[in-house]
Order: structure tokens, then sequence, then C-alpha cells
């Protein structure tokens, strides 16, 4: 563990200690939240998504050291282990480096090398490779003729061939043509076939490797897997051949011999090495593109998850649509089912005066304060719809368009079944649509995170990969909020630290059977949640109003006797948490010396402040201290749009090439990564976030393409837009 906790430190720039600890503790079954809440001083406070990194990391070494050992073993069974091998295998850094290594001793299926060695042309191979200028090499040939060889050119023929697979197989070879192809090689692309597509921009394409964004790769990838792109790693062909044989040929002094050495040399590049190094770079740059649109995805998915949720609202949930109509869910302050109905707001129908006496209705009798509306088809008729209600009733209500991506998978689910068995798919989405606009984090945990809408090419990447990605930004949003043990539901409880998808429901059936819990204690008592999951998950389940108040805040089980001295010590008793007396806690620890007052209680300086900060605002949720959602009580038309207009718009997704924002007119504006700012930006995401509230410019507006192009630059964020 010792050389493992060595390298990441090395790699993360953190001192071994605290990743040597990092590493004990993920071994010991910790999961990545606790480590990152609870066990800071053994950390050095690393925070979730480092810690995260770190594991990555530990994984792959492991998973190289485990590689080396099966090739180690495969290479000594051949009895052809050398110290210089083992030295090079030893030294290998990366997963390629070994294969490379291993590649002369890997089992083959049938080669033309094979071929000719198993026809006694080995020796040949090996007397031309010594270069020997007095060598005939036609005349040593003639040796090695029999009726499977016929003739010395065959001989020869086959040697070369021998030879050519042996220089493919060189592991120096292999890395000096893989920094050429890494400078010099440019992706290209042509048509495959004729006709329009998507993928025109690519009919006639190329770019360097080393320069090619990510987002264009991934395009590539999937017009070519569609048929439309032949896609290919170009090089100069004579470069590649002639470095190959330089490694390999004595020209001016192996005589006959080194020109037949030149000639498999230049095979070796064409026949064997370029395909497979092409291949090989393809595969980088996938591997590298999808890592970066996981990245981004999940940093999206984190923004998105965090929204501030609009809390002690009623709601009013709009599912837009034609032939069904549009679906209407009435959902009190804390999500529960008031109501529904169904109307036909679009104008063909001509039930529009009846829709908006309905929807009055609905206003009037639940105290509605917000309408969600669904962003989906007829989104812009509904919109419409609701604004003239709003208008008509006098205002006081408030509306905002919300992404109902994934709403549907959702609501033809078993979860959706089993929470509404009493409503039909449709309703259930007007549901969930009310409800992501109290709280996002809550109603966005019930769908698969790659339904969210908020990733690019989220359909190509690795399955595996993305699904762990997006699984630890829910994990680790989730338990960054904390969760309410006694309301939340089994999908919101399976995302806490240590819970499994038994015990989240085991929870949830204690609650039905036995009432609320009134102490964290009483999850003991829960079916399958044993010491360890009550460890990890504890502090993450909060109970407001507890007659414990610390069972009401972030501070663990663990730490209660801590946080007791700590009042203590400060002259407080426990019921004065999260009165406005405590407020004078943090001016009398400083006063008292942090240092000795953690010593005292027995616990580190940075958990002494997670307490203090605690005990001053139980239950805190810190998307509360975000800027508030952008809520509309009018809308605008892409007609009403003109260049130079000055709009306020909600960041609805980040990409690699920019950003697309809701100006309230349902086709979101795209602001180019060129028009993010006026000094230079790296990465959209470096810049934006989804659900960032901004300011934009109309650069550009083409209706009939539904397609808006929106300029920040020149645009100090904050300024008055209408």
């Amino acid at each position: 563990m010792t050389d493992y906790a060595k390298k990441i430190a090395a790699e993360l720039n953190q001192p071994e200690q605290y990743v040597a600890a990092a590493i004990r503790l993920i071994d010991e079954g910790n999961t990545v939240p606790f480590i990152a809440r609870y066990r800071k001083e053994a950390t050095n406070s690393m925070d979730d998504q480092a810690l995260r990194v770190l594991g990555e990391r530990l994984e792959y070494l492991r998973g190289l050291d485990k590689r080396k050992q099966e090739v180690i073993g495969s290479i000594t069974e051949q009895q052809a282990m050398t110290a210089e091998l083992a030295a090079a295998l030893e030294k290998a850094a990366t997963l390629a480096e070994v294969e490379d290594i291993y590649r002369p001793y890997k089992p083959k299926r049938k080669t033309r090398a094979s071929i000719a060695k198993a026809k006694g042309l080995g020796p040949l191979a090996e007397t031309l490779l010594a270069q020997n200028a007095a060598l005939d090499p036609a005349a040593e040939a003639e040796k090695y003729c029999n009726d499977e060889v016929p003739t010395a050119e065959d001989a020869l023929a086959g040697a070369r061939d021998i030879l050519a697979e042996t220089i493919s197989d060189d592991a120096k070879v292999r890395a000096e043509l893989r920094r050429f192809f890494h400078a010099f090689g440019r992706v290209t692309s042509k048509a495959a076939k004729e006709g329009e597509s998507v993928y025109e921009q690519y009919y006639d394409f190329a770019e360097p490797v080393a320069k090619i964004a990510s987002h264009r790769v991934l395009a590539l990838d999937r017009g070519e897997r569609e048929g439309w792109l032949k896609v290919d790693v170009e090089v100069d062909t004579e470069r590649g051949a002639a470095i190959t044989s330089q490694m390999y040929t004595h020209i001016h002094t192996g005589g006959a011999s080194a020109l037949q050495v030149k000639l498999a040399a230049e095979d070796a590049y064409k026949r064997l090495l370029a395909p497979s190094l092409e291949t090989e770079i393809r595969a980088e740059l996938t591997d590298a593109a999808d890592e970066g649109a996981i990245s981004v995805f999940g940093e999206n998915l984190r923004q998105l998850l965090l929204q501030p949720p609009i809390k002690g609202k009623v709601a009013l949930g709009m599912d837009p649509g034609y032939r069904m109509g549009c679906k209407l869910a009435v959902v009190d302050a804390t999500g529960k089912v008031l109501d529904t109905a169904v109307v036909f707001p679009t104008p063909e129908f001509k039930k529009v005066e009846q829709a908006k006496k309905t929807v009055k209705a609905l206003l009037q009798k639940h105290g509605v304060q917000i309408i969600a509306i669904g962003n989906g088809t007829a989104s812009k008729e509904t919109e419409i719809f609701a604004a003239d209600v709003i208008r008509e009733i006098g205002g006081g209500v408030q509306y905002m368009v919300v992404s109902e991506a994934g709403a549907s998978v959702y609501s033809a689910s078993k979860l959706a079944a089993a929470e509404f068995p009493q409503y039909d798919t449709n309703l259930r989405s007007a549901v969930s649509i009310a409800r992501r606009l109290q709280d996002p984090l809550a109603e966005l945990v019930k769908i698969d995170p790659k339904a969210v809408g908020v990733g690019q090419y989220q359909h190509d990447m690795p399955a595996k990969r993305l699904d762990e990605t997006l699984d630890g930004v829910v994990e680790d949003c989730v338990n960054t909020v904390g969760v309410d043990l006694n309301t939340a539901s089994a999908p919101l409880l399976l995302r806490v630290a240590g819970l499994t998808k038994s015990t989240a429901q085991n929870i949830v059936d204690f609650r039905e059977e036995n009432g609320a819990f009134a102490s964290r204690a009483q999850l003991k008592k829960v079916k399958g949640l044993g010491p360890k999951a009550y460890e990890q998950c504890a502090g993450f389940l909060r109970i407001p109003q507890a007659k414990n108040p610390l069972d009401e805040t972030a501070v663990h089980p663990e730490s209660y006797e801590a946080a007791e001295a700590v009042l203590k010590a400060c002259g407080f008793a426990k019921k004065a948490i999260g009165t406005d007396a405590i407020s004078a806690l943090p001016e009398k620890v400083k006063a008292l010396g942090e240092a000795e007052l953690a010593a005292a209680a027995g616990v580190g300086i940075p958990t002494l402040r997670d307490i203090v900060a605690e005990l001053c605002k139980p239950g805190r949720d810190m998307r509360d201290a975000l800027p508030k959602p952008l809520l509309r009580s009018d809308v605008l038309s892409m007609e009403d749009l003109k260049p130079g207009m000055l709009l306020t718009g909600t960041v609805r997704n980040v990409i690699d090439f920019g950003a697309f924002v809701d100006i309230g007119v349902h086709q979101d504006g795209l602001v180019h990564i060129s028009q993010i700012s006026d000094r230079f930006v790296q990465h959209p995401k470096d810049v934006l976030k989804v659900g960032q509230v901004v300011q934009v410019k109309v650069l550009e507006v083409d209706v009939k393409k539904k397609r808006i192009a929106l300029t920040m630059k020149g645009i100090a964020q904050g300024e008055q837009a209408g």
C-alpha cells in the first residue's frame, strides 16, 4: 500500500500520509461521503471528488500490478524471462507499456510469420538480422529450399515475414511510432455515401491528432457508426516507414542483408504497425473524449441536482401535450398530491376557455403560488396559456419551464406505480414536474441519471464508466445536502452512504409500522442495518424537531459527546442549539482557542469547526445560499427576439463547445464558447453551471431552423435585462 500511496500522493500533490490513510479507509469499506465528511483529520480534508479520483487511480494501479503478474507468469512459463524483461515490466507505468512488452510472447493466431517459422525459416531470419556485410542472402537462402520452400526468394520472403513481425512487436519501435503519430498524425474524414446529414461539416475534414476537440472525436465516431463517414488517422507513410527502418537497419555496414531487413521493416510498418497504431490512436482519442464528456456530464448533473429548492410553496405541475391534453397535478409544500385534472389549452381543440376556468379554479382552491411547465411537446403553447391565466387573475403566481427529461421514464416505472397506483402515467409525470421545481434533488434521484438531459453523446459513452461516475455524483449530492429520515422516499434513502436497496426500503417499512423516527439511535432497530451501515449513514440522516437537537444536525452520533463538551465549555445548554443565542458560539470558541478546545473535546480542528457550524445552524441546507431559480410571469416568442436584445436566462446544459440557455422562448439559445466571456475560456464549465441565471444578448435568430445565437460578451453579469 505504501508504494501506491507514494505514487498517488505525487500525482495528486497530497502528503503521502493522508493518501495512505484514505486508502486504508477505502479498504476498510468506508464510503466516500463518510470519509469526506467525518474523517477529515485522517485525509487532510480531501473532498468527495478528490477521494473518488484517488479511488479510481488506486484501482488502476492495482489492476496494473495484477496484469504485470499475469504477464510475468506467462513469460516465465515460456522460459523466456530475463533480467531485462523483469526490469522493463517493473518500470512500466501503464497497461499499454505492459502489453507492448508482452506482445512478442503473447500467443498468436496463425500469421505469415508463424507459417514461415513452421517451415524452418527462423534461423535464416536471425542470420539476416545480424546484417553481416560478407553474407550473400540469396546463397544463404538456398540452404533452406525444400518442397515447402521451392526457391531462395520464397525463403527470403518467409524470413522477411518473420522479421516484420519481430519488428512490429518491438516495444521501443511502437513507442517511437506512437510519438510520431501523436505529433504528426491528422484525423481525417470523408463522406462514406451521398446525401444530406448532420455530419456534412465532416465530409471533408482534417485536424491534427494533438489538437482535435473531444466533441469532434465523438461526432466523427458516431458518424462512422451510422455509415455517413469514413474516418482515418493519416501520417506521412514514407516517413513512418523510414523511422521503423532506421531503428533496425545498418544500411551503411550491413551489406545485402541490411537491404533485406529494410524491406522487412518497411513491410512491418505498412502492413502491421500503421494499422495497429491507427486503431490504438483512435481508441485513445475516443477514451479521452469519453472521459471528458463523462466529466462534463457529471458536473452538469451535480449542478442540476444542487439547484435551490423552492420551499414552502404549493405548486401546479403541467405536463403539456396535444392529443392527450395537458395533464395537471397540484402538490402541497411537502409534495403531497392535492388534486389532478386534464385540460386542452391549445387553440385547435377549441377548449381554451374551459381550460382556463379549470386552472383558475385549481389555483384559487389550493392557493397555488408557482407553476412548473414541462418543456416537451406543446410546451410553448402551454406556457403562453399559463401566462394568459396569470394576467387574467391579476398576477400573484409565477411559473418556470422545467426539463421533463426522464419524467416519462419515471412515470412508467415500477417505482411510480407503487408511489401513485391511483394515477395513470401521464398524471404521474405532472406530479414529477411539479416536484422538480419544489425540490430537484429529491425528485431527480428517482430517475436514471443518464435520462436527465444534461449530457452530450451520453448514449455513446461506456455504460459502466458513465454509470459509476453519475451514481457517484448523485451519492455525493444527496449526502452533501442530507436527508430527512421521516419523509425521504426509498429511492432517496438508497443514495445515502451505507444504505442498500433493501435497507432503504426497510427504513420506510419501519417508519410505516412504528411511526416517525424519534431518534437516530432507532436506526439500529431497522432490519439488516448493522453497525457498519449505521456508522456510514447516521450523520447524513436528519430528524427535524428531534428530542435530542443533535439528531437534527450533521454532527455524527460518534461526536455527540464532543459536541456536548464544546457546548458546556462555551457555557451553552443543548436547548440553545439553533437559537439566536448560540450565534455567539464561534466567538467563544475563538476566545478559548480552537486547538485547546478540540483537544479537550477529543476531536481534530476540522471536526470541531464542522460541529460549531452545525450547532449554529442545525439542519441547514447548503442549497439555500445559492441564487434562486428564475421564475417568470410572461412569455416571449422567437418572433419577438431582435439582435441586440438583452435578456435574462437560465443555463440548461453545458457542453464542450458552449452552453444552451433558456431565455423564455421555448427554444434554448446557444452561447458558443467564443461568446461566453471577453477573456479566453478553456472550457464552458469553467465559467457556467447548469441552473445558473445569466444575462445574454441576442446575436442572431433563425426562426425557420429554430436557432438562436446568444452572447455574454460585454455584459456585466447582474446587469438589468428585460
